[in-house]
């Protein structure tokens, strides 16, 4: 697992040993996304439809913006009532790509205030293992 800044961009990566079928439901499905990311969700997994995920104190609200099972998913990201990150205010893309039986996952984060680079960078790096135990 590595989650590297490039150019104000994060980009993590994580290899999973299950196929792109298995793991795009931990993206999509609310009751699979707290399996490693939040303790409450609101997911409407279509273009327009609702992203809502409660990790304790914190929370990130946005809308889908692509569903294309099982490979790609782009959501919108932002935390209510911070003016640098609205709701909204940045751009995941989570691409899975086969590697034989298993799955590479590369999420990318685009569009962050550079004050929230760090935090977001450490978080999706300790998230995306949580990913690796539950979906693999």
């Amino acid at each position: 697992m590595s989650a590297q800044i490039r150019k104000d961009v994060i980009v993590a990566t994580e290899h999973i040993k299950a196929p792109p079928e298995v793991v795009f439901p931990y993206f999509t499905d609310p009751a699979l996304i707290v399996k490693w990311i939040g303790d409450r969700a609101e997911l409407d997994p279509r273009p327009g439809g609702v992203f809502s995920l409660d990790m304790g104190e914190v929370v990130a609200r946005g809308v889908y913006i692509t569903v294309e099972p099982p490979y790609r998913v782009v959501f919108s990201w932002g935390i209510p009532g911070n003016d640098a990150l609205p709701p909204g205010g940045s751009t995941v893309e989570v691409v899975l790509t086969p590697d034989g039986d298993d799955t590479m996952v590369v999420l990318t984060h685009r569009d962050l205030p550079s004050a929230h680079i760090g935090n977001h960078r450490a978080g999706w790096e300790h998230r995306l293992g949580r990913l690796r135990a539950a979906a693999g």
